[in-house]
C-alpha cells in the first residue's frame, strides 16, 4: 500500500512538471546553433512546432547576428562549431552580460570539457546522438530551474526596492540614474520640481524624496489643476474666521498642516500670478499670511511640485521668472515608459503577482507574441496605463491586445498638429485645450473665448481631466 502510494505521488508531480514545462515551452523563443545540416532539420521539425520562436544557424558568427535580432529564452549550441567555438562564443557574451540559458550540444564530451561548459555557466550539455527524449528532459530542467531563479530574483529585487525605494521598480539605465538623483537632492531643503509625461510616476517619486528626505512632518499633496484662484488660496493658506462671508470659523491652510514636513504641489505651472507671488515668498522667507489674517505665520516646508509644461518654457515665462527659476533649482525628469525598456518585464511582472494576489485571480502566463506586443507599444498612458492593461489581462485571461494597436510614442507618427495619428478625438481635444491655456497664460476666460466655449465648459473639462488623471 505504501509503495502504491508513493509510485502515484511520483506520478502526479512528474505530470505536473511536463505539463509545467509544456507550458513554458509555448511561450518559449530558441535559437539552435549547430554546423550539422541533419541536426539543425532534427531540431527544427521537434521544436518548431511546439514553441512560439525557433531559429537556426550554422556558426557562432552566424547566431551572433540572428540573437541580436530577437530576444532569445534558450540556447542550444554545439560546443564545436567552424570559426568560432561555441564555447568562446558564450564566454564571449557572458562577458557582456548576456545572461540567456544555454545547453550545450556535443560528440567529444571529456571531463576538461564539461569544467569548461560549467566555467561558462552553461545550464547543461547532452551527448550526440540523442533522442527527442533525452532533450526534452534537458530542457525541462533547465526551464523550471530558470523560472525558480526568475522567481527569487524578482522577489529579491522587489523586497530590496520596497525598502529603498517605496516600490519604484527600476532595471534601466535610466531610471536608475533617476533613483541615485533623488536620494541625492532627499536630504537637502531646496525645492524640487518633478517634470514628466502623465502616468510616469511623478507623484510616487514625490513620495519616496519625502520620506529619504527624513523629515519630521508629513507629506500633503494638493493638485492646483481644475480649481479657481480662490480655492486654491484658502486651501493652501488658510483664512481667519470672517474672512469672507462663508467664513464662519478659521481654517488652517495646507502650509500649516505640512509644517515640518513636505508639499506637494501637482500642475503648480496651472497657477494664478497672484498665487505664485505668495508661494515665492514661502520659498524665500517661509512665511504665509492667510487671508484676514494680520500678522505673518513662519512655516517650515519642503516644497516639491510637478508641472505640465517643461521647466524651461516655464522658465521663458515673463510674467513670473524669478518663481521659475526658484523651481528650477532642483529639477527632476521622470523618463516615459518606452524609454525604459529594461522596465517593462520588471513593472509587468511585478503588477501582474500584486493585482492578482489582491483580485484573487491566478497570473497570467504571457506568450513570446505577448511579450513582443508588449514591447512594441508606444505606452502613451506610461506606467499607470501598463498597470491598467495587466488589470485588464488578468480580468480576460489573456493580453488585451485590442488595447495595444500599434498607438505610436509621443515623438513619432504625428500629423500636421502635432498629434499621434491613433488618438481619439477626446484625446486631440484635451491636447488642444491644455495648449490654448498654455497660450493664454492659464486665463481661463481668455482661452474660452479663443476656443469658442464657456468659460464653465472649459472648467468642467478641467475637472474631468483631474478625476481620469488621479484615477
Amino acid at each position: 500500500m505504501t509503495n502504491s502510494g508513493a509510485s502515484t505521488l511520483r506520478t502526479v508531480d512528474s505530470t505536473t512538471e511536463e505539463l509545467e514545462f509544456n507550458r513554458l515551452l509555448r511561450s518559449a523563443a530558441i535559437l539552435v546553433v549547430d554546423d550539422e545540416p541533419g541536426m539543425r532539420n532534427f531540431l527544427r521539425r521537434t521544436l518548431e512546432s511546439r514553441c512560439a520562436l525557433l531559429e537556426v544557424a550554422g556558426s557562432a558568427e552566424e547566431a551572433e547576428a540572428v540573437r541580436l535580432r530577437y530576444h532569445f529564452d534558450l540556447l542550444l549550441v554545439d560546443i564545436r562549431l567552424p570559426g568560432l567555438s561555441g564555447l568562446d562564443w558564450l564566454g564571449k557574451l557572458r562577458d557582456r552580460g548576456v545572461r540567456t540559458h544555454v545547453i550545450y550540444m556535443t560528440a567529444y564530451a571529456d571531463l576538461e570539457m564539461a569544467i569548461s561548459a560549467l566555467r561558462s555557466r552553461a545550464d547543461d550539455f547532452i551527448m550526440k546522438p540523442f533522442r527527442a527524449e533525452q532533450m526534452f528532459l534537458s530542457m525541462q530542467r533547465t526551464f523550471l530551474r530558470r523560472q525558480i531563479v526568475r522567481e527569487n530574483s524578482l522577489l529579491r529585487l522587489q523586497l530590496e526596492q520596497m525598502n529603498n525605494n517605496d516600490g519604484l521598480l527600476a532595471d534601466s539605465e535610466i531610471m536608475k540614474t533617476v533613483l541615485a538623483l533623488i536620494h541625492r537632492v532627499a536630504p537637502t531643503r531646496s525645492a524640487v520640481v518633478f517634470t514628466g509625461e502623465t502616468g510616469t510616476g511623478k507623484a510616487t517619486v514625490a513620495r519616496l524624496t519625502h520620506r529619504l528626505s527624513r523629515r519630521g512632518g508629513g507629506l500633503v499633496t494638493f493638485n492646483c489643476s481644475g480649481q479657481d484662484n480662490e480655492t486654491i488660496d484658502r486651501e493652501l493658506f488658510g483664512y481667519s474666521k470672517g474672512a469672507f462671508s462663508q467664513a464662519d470659523k478659521s481654517h488652517d491652510g495646507l502650509f500649516v498642516h505640512a509644517d515640518k514636513g513636505s508639499l506637494f504641489l501637482k500642475n503648480v505651472d496651472l497657477l494664478s500670478e497672484a498665487i505664485l507671488i505668495k508661494l515665492k515668498r514661502v520659498l524665500e522667507e517661509g512665511l504665509i499670511r492667510p487671508l484676514g489674517n494680520h500678522r505673518d505665520i513662519s512655516v517650515d516646508v519642503r516644497i516639491m511640485a510637478s508641472v505640465s509644461t517643461p521647466v524651461d518654457k516655464l522658465s521663458a515665462n515673463s510674467v513670473r521668472p524669478e518663481l521659475a527659476f526658484q523651481l528650477n533649482a532642483l529639477t527632476v525628469q521622470i523618463p516615459p515608459l518606452r524609454k525604459r525598456g529594461d522596465d517593462l518585464a520588471l513593472l509587468v511582472n511585478h503588477f501582474m503577482e500584486q493585482q492578482a494576489t489582491q483580485m484573487r485571480l491566478a497570473p497570467v502566463e504571457l506568450l513570446h507574441r505577448d511579450w513582443q506586443q508588449l514591447s512594441a507599444y508606444g505606452w502613451p498612458g506610461n506606467v499607470r496605463e501598463l498597470k491598467n492593461i495587466v488589470q485588464r489581462c488578468l480580468f480576460l485571461g489573456e493580453l488585451p491586445v485590442d488595447s495595444l494597436q500599434s498607438t505610436p510614442s509621443a515623438d513619432q507618427n504625428h500629423d500636421s498638429e502635432g498629434f499621434p495619428l491613433t488618438w481619439t478625438m477626446e484625446q486631440v481635444e484635451r491636447a488642444h485645450m491644455k495648449a490654448v491655456l498654455k497660450s493664454a497664460n492659464n486665463n481661463k476666460s481668455a482661452a474660452a473665448r479663443i476656443l469658442q466655449v464657456s468659460r464653465k465648459t472649459l472648467e468642467r473639462k478641467q475637472v474631468l481631466w483631474l478625476s481620469e488623471d488621479e484615477n
